[in-house]
């Protein structure tokens, strides 16, 4: 299981004040946040949200005990832990706070003994890409979903040690 852990972080930037250092926790989601996983997570059912909560699959992260971002993950191939989502609040970007709860991810899959992370984007998502790169992922494969996306969607990988 998941365990919380809080954080001081001291955001380097200037503005908005809502990244100044304040207290930033990782855990589990629960019940209790659904109504606001739901409202931003909109890629999904709120039934898939549920399920989501109940299997745990789900962190969130707060900063003063105020919901500011989440990961849902799963298993690709109900084996290799694949991060579908990460979302932070716009006005905690670029603060650190992405990169707070993934590390907190990765570090509770190194610690359940996986040695594969995976994720993926559409390739016309400039942003999310180098973000994934940047964090250690490398692309593993595409894939062409025509009537679905007009962007190919690229899977990305990271071995862990």
């Amino acid at each position: 299981m998941v365990q919380s852990r809080a954080f001081r972080h001291p955001c380097p930037f200037p503005e908005p004040v809502r990244c100044s250092s304040m207290t930033r926790r990782v855990s589990v989601a629960s019940v209790d946040q659904f109504e606001w996983l739901a409202l931003h997570d909109r890629s999904v059912s709120q039934d898939w949200v549920r399920r989501c909560i109940m299997l745990q699959e789900y962190l969130v992260l707060e900063d003063d005990r105020q919901e500011i971002g989440f990961i849902r993950w799963s298993r690709f191939w109900g084996e290799i832990p694949y991060m579908d989502m990460i979302l932070i609040e716009p006005s905690f970007r670029n603060c650190g706070a992405g990169k707070l709860l993934y590390q907190h991810w990765e570090d509770e899959m190194v610690r359940l003994g996986v040695n594969l992370l995976m994720t993926s984007c559409e390739r016309d998502e400039p942003a999310p890409l180098r973000w994934h790169r940047k964090n250690g992922f490398e692309i593993v494969g595409e894939v062409e979903f025509p009537g679905l996306q007009e962007s190919k969607e690229v899977f990305l990988a990271k071995r862990l040690v």
